[in-house]
């Protein structure tokens, strides 16, 4: 039980950098989020997810399949600290730019959007193959097929709040994109990144 906590414990610090970082859902949430609230947030988050649980399970799938390589762990390891540190540049650079943000309506309703704009998403599906692949294979080493269920449960819920509670605060001010605190965490986020990566590496080398 203690394993289960302190592992779902990993995969939302891990997991919250991503959920949690600017990007073209963030912004198209906000966007819904003026009009709709909390309800275009859900709805933003059920598109995701049903980008994401495939996604999950084929790397479950592939986990299973790829075990039988002795070095597969390693360098699923590797792969999966130097994306930790390219993730954690990519989102200290963005949030310290000086940009405006401009916020267009979308076209597609809010669950459309989510599908497209995560499997449109190259940074999501990157996020995926390489840190969540990582994840996937260490829950499976513990749990076997059900870790791809705990890994899963542990990242979802993070993106319906997240996005829910976003939405909700755009419809009361559109200045949440650019708020104070919001960088301040993601740059809280961002070292934590770091610091995992660096984990992944140590299991290589210990």
């Amino acid at each position: 039980m203690i394993q289960i906590i302190e592992f779902t414990v990993l995969v939302i610090i891990i997991s919250a950098s991503g959920v949690m970082s600017p990007g073209p859902l963030f912004t198209a949430n906000i966007t819904y989020g003026l009009r709709e609230g909390a309800k275009s947030g859900i709805k933003i988050a059920i598109g995701h997810s049903i980008v994401e649980l495939p996604l999950v399970i084929l790397l479950g799938i592939g986990v299973f399949s790829l075990e039988i390589f002795p070095e597969f762990r390693t360098i699923i390891s590797i792969f999966g600290a130097f994306t930790l540190f390219g993730f954690a540049a990519i989102q200290i650079k963005t949030i310290l730019e000086k940009k405006k943000n401009i916020i267009k309506k979308p076209k597609q309703g809010p669950i459309i959007t989510g599908i497209l704009f995560s499997a449109l998403n190259p940074f999501f599906i990157i996020w995926w193959i390489t840190i969540g692949f990582k994840l996937i294979s260490d829950a499976m080493m513990i749990w076997a097929f059900a870790g791809i269920l705990i890994v899963f449960i542990a990242h979802i819920w993070m993106d319906f709040v997240w996005l829910g509670i976003t939405g909700f605060l755009a419809s009361k001010s559109r200045k949440i994109i650019s708020n104070r605190n919001y960088k301040i965490m993601i740059l809280g986020l961002s070292s934590t990144l770091v610091y995992f990566g660096i984990t992944f590496l140590m299991d290589v080398i210990i």
